[in-house]
């Protein structure tokens, strides 16, 4: 069962009380499809990258099981490039350069061969780009999954309101949910969105784990508690393939299945924070994911005897 992934492919210099990254790959894209790849090949990439992005890192990701058909690549401009330097609470961060390089000019074609897939990614782009993905399909997909941010709902309002409106899923943190409806608590706030269109909601709590919301039913996954995190950075777009690659291995969109595939998107975010950039996503092995996965059961797992 493929799945179509559509996102940033770029370079990240990251800076937290820990140590600096200097200039390493990274990209919403990247993230998603080597955390989707556990579960689920082949993941149809779709992106744009400039002459800097290195083929090693392309041929890793093929050898993972992405299809590179998609990538387009510009041979006289840079790739998308981001610098940022976090806080001490790890939340928080200042945007130190954003220079979009290629990405200013993404008009995204989707292959003929991408074009019938029943599971898509959407990674956090302009809400034009995500729509332009969404229009070259061939028939419905199953299950459309749209990751935005506060920047689009700042300058693109309209477009991502449009955008949302045609998706089943869709994941903000609870700063975003919160500024998207204007909403102090989070269950008002996810009601109204489930007004929108998306039949579900996921609300990112970073370090607090993440809600699911979908008609009147919530759950709620906690986060894994490390005793080490280097970076944060991707950690969101990580969530969102594992979330994915499980929904597309089992093929099973309920909302029983949503909230496993939480928890496989959960683990997934808490090996990408591990170390800087993808490095720790791409290393991960398939016994240290059924070993946090058991983490995860052992964490929410209780018994209690009531009267």
């Amino acid at each position: 069962m493929s799945v179509v992934v559509v996102g940033s492919m770029a370079f990240d210099d990251i800076e937290t009380p820990f140590g600096k990254s200097d200039k390493i790959v990274g990209g919403a894209a990247t993230y998603i499809a080597y955390a989707a790849s556990n579960f689920v090949q082949p993941v149809q990439l779709v992106s744009i990258v400039g002459y800097d992005f290195p083929t090693d890192e392309m041929e890793t990701l093929k050898q993972r099981g992405a299809v590179l058909e998609g990538i387009e690549m510009v041979p006289d401009k840079k790739s998308f490039f981001w610098s940022g330097r976090y806080h001490m609470d790890m939340n928080t961060r200042d945007t130190l350069i954003t220079d979009l390089n290629v990405l200013g000019d993404f008009n995204p074609v989707l292959p003929e061969s991408y074009r019938d897939a029943e599971f898509v990614m959407l990674g956090n782009l302009a809400p034009a780009v995500q729509k332009q993905v969404i229009q070259q399909m061939n028939k419905r997909p199953k299950l459309i999954v749209l990751d935005t941010m506060n920047f689009w709902m700042e300058v693109a309002l309209e477009g991502l309101l449009e955008v949302i409106s045609m998706v089943d899923v869709l994941m903000v943190n609870d700063s975003e949910a919160r500024q998207l409806t204007g909403e102090y608590s989070i269950v008002k706030a996810a009601k109204k969105i489930l007004t929108m269109g998306p039949k579900y909601l996921v609300v990112k709590k970073g370090e607090h784990g993440a809600l699911l919301f979908h008609g009147n039913n919530v759950f709620f996954a906690p986060a894994l508690p490390l005793e080490e995190v280097f970076d944060p950075t991707g950690a969101g777009d990580t969530f969102a393939g594992g979330f994915i690659g499980h929904l597309a291995k089992t093929k099973d969109i309920s909302f029983e299945n949503m909230k496993t595939a939480i928890i496989f998107g959960s683990a997934m975010a808490s090996f990408c924070v591990e170390k800087f950039g993808v490095q720790r996503v791409k290393e991960v092995t398939k016994t240290e994911i059924e070993g946090r996965l058991q983490e995860f059961v052992q964490l929410v797992n209780f018994d209690i005897a009531l009267g």
